[in-house]
């Protein structure tokens, strides 16, 4: 039975005409799927708001306690219950989860890397992916957002890309896998100021080859390391497009 996992990134959540684009092909799918978002920019924003320093390492968000609390009300509030709401509009029976709901999805807090404290930030140990093909499998459409709990009270402020990519493996034993990152652009560019310059298919060995070159480089790097861990574990295929292309799982950038 076939799967997608679809994760959208905040470029293309805080922007109303893309984000209306995104959910009218998110419910053009056909199958069963699961939405993955992000949300990072509104959190930005509303920290501003509170007089809440932002500060990022590496493109990375130091969650502290004040910062923790903003994006679990931006996340698991304010975007993952918009999103709820809009595909129930669109006849898709959804429910937002964040990873302490049935605990599907448990992390421990990320220790020192160089030197570097990022708070309460938590990296995967595990997801369940039974209890999430329960609720697949009554025709429900999870809706993720990017926070995991330690078991022990705690909320963790967790990489969406991350998220998507291990979502997805836990899945992978229960369903036929397609994982689509989405966002504002058309697929992995070879010039990034080239729309029409889509890489259309990325092996490790060509990924390697790009990353020397300078090709691909920066967030983009990442993503593509959370996609080939995807399909080294079991997922079938990890597609990287446009918000307006997801229902095609032949768009974009095809990582195998």
């Amino acid at each position: 039975m076939d799967l997608t996992v679809v994760k959208v990134g905040g470029a293309v959540v805080e922007d109303a005409a893309q984000l209306e684009t995104l959910l009218d092909a998110f419910a053009g799918i056909q199958g069963k799927k699961v939405l993955v978002h992000g949300g990072g920019r509104h959190a930005t924003k509303v920290a501003e708001q509170l007089g809440i320093e932002t500060k990022m390492v590496e493109g990375r968000r130091i969650t502290d306690a004040p910062m923790l609390e903003v994006v679990t009300m931006v996340y698991g509030g304010l975007v993952n219950k918009n999103l709820v709401a809009r595909l129930q509009a669109r006849g898709i029976d959804a429910i937002g989860l964040t990873g302490a709901d049935m605990n599907v999805m448990l992390a421990h807090k990320r220790p020192l890397r160089n030197g570097i404290d990022y708070g309460f930030v938590g990296d995967v140990d595990k997801v369940d992916g039974d209890k999430l093909a329960l609720l697949i499998n009554q025709g429900i459409t999870p809706v993720m957002a990017p926070l995991t709990h330690d078991k022990q009270g705690n909320i963790l402020n967790t990489n969406a890309d991350t998220i998507a990519a291990e979502t997805a493996i836990a899945l992978a034993k229960h369903f036929d896998v397609t994982l689509m990152y989405c966002f504002e652009k058309p697929g992995v560019l070879a010039n990034p100021d080239d729309d029409n310059s889509v890489i259309p298919e990325i092996t490790p060995e060509a990924f390697e080859k790009y990353k020397a070159d300078g090709t691909i480089s920066g967030g983009m790097i990442p993503k593509i390391d959370n996609a080939l861990s995807a399909i080294a574990k079991g997922v079938t295929k990890v597609v990287i497009t446009k918000a307006d292309a997801i229902a095609d799982s032949k768009a974009g950038t095809v990582v195998k």
